[in-house]
């Protein structure tokens, strides 16, 4: 009897199934993610894959919609209307993007540096205006630059001067320029920040005993360390400059002189949609659009692969 004992007592017992258990838990994080992929799919996917079939074909005028291939594309490409919106928001990303990169760059350090007391309030200051719609900043901004009831124009004229031309010709794109800089420089100063956050104060200790300024640390410490996330917020300035709308579609109403339907691409994109009725060719110019971005922000990403490489 002993024996029998000890040997139940001893033999191995049967592992637990724990294959539903596991299935279970790995099914868990899809389940909290259907949703988003569900919406994702309906209002991203199936929109961007009916777009791209609808820009191969054209509705003629005989014989209905017809399957054309890449012809709009070729068309496209050999737009001037749609190559001079690209040089306009060119040039406004030429003006826009270093004044606003520059200035997050300046708040971030200067909020790492804890020269600035209560930097929350700072911090959301500084973010603040992010939280404006771009369609409202745009009707707040036009207001300010009205040329005879704007309170720039007002106190110009209350001094007897002449009021500044904002919503002209050549003043319209550094006009639009200065609502997006006020507008984003917040958001591009939060991914600096965090990035300057995630470096170790040791380095800064060593730096000081060393005997470096605080300038110093900044230029061949701080700028160097963050500049994936410098690049980061370049590589997003340059897809929000292509795809600039809000501001000149508001404005365009304000100063129409300034301003045709094809000031930038998207302009041009929407007009060709709502107002010409031209759905195949205005998908064609979006995707266009589409392909312009990702070869400026290809070229921006290898010159700085090619310099770091070079270094």
């Amino acid at each position: 009897m002993s024996l029998a004992k000890t040997s139940n007592l001893t033999a191995p017992k049967p592992a637990p199934r724990f294959g539903g258990q596991r299935f279970k838990r790995k099914l868990v994080p899809y389940l909290f993610l259907f949703p988003f992929m569900l919406g994702f799919a309906v209002f991203m996917v199936y929109p961007l894959i009916y777009a791209l079939n609808l820009s191969l074909y054209r509705n003629k005028m005989v014989g209905g919609l017809a399957f054309v291939g890449l012809e709009n594309y070729v068309k496209a490409f050999q737009d001037p209307n749609f190559w001079e919106g690209i040089r306009n928001v060119l040039t406004f990303g030429l003006i826009q993007i270093p004044v606003m990169l520059g200035l997050a760059l300046l708040f971030a350090l200067l909020l790492d540096g804890k020269l600035i007391r209560y930097q929350t309030i700072f911090r959301l200051g500084y973010f603040l205006p992010f939280a404006v719609p771009s369609v409202v900043a745009a009707l707040i901004w036009g207001y300010f630059y009205g040329q005879s009831f704007g309170p720039i124009a007002q106190i110009a004229k209350a001094l007897h001067l002449d009021p500044p031309l904002f919503l002209t010709a050549s003043g319209i794109i550094p006009s639009i320029a200065n609502i997006t800089t006020w507008q984003y420089t917040g958001y591009n100063m939060l991914i600096i920040f965090a990035a300057l956050k995630g470096v170790p104060e040791e380095l800064y200790e060593a730096a000081r005993v060393d005997g470096a300024s605080d300038v110093q640390i900044a230029l061949r410490i701080r700028i160097p360390i963050i500049m994936p996330a410098i690049l980061l917020t370049f590589i997003f300035s340059i897809i929000g400059t292509l795809q600039l709308f809000n501001e000149p579609n508001i404005l365009r109403f304000v100063a129409p002189t300034a301003m045709n339907s094809r000031f930038t691409p998207n302009l041009y994109v929407y007009n060709l949609a709502f107002s010409n009725r031209q759905f195949d060719y205005s998908a064609a110019i979006a995707f266009t659009l589409a392909i312009v971005t990702a070869v400026l922000s290809s070229l921006v990403l290898l010159a700085t692969y090619r310099r770091e490489k070079g270094s």
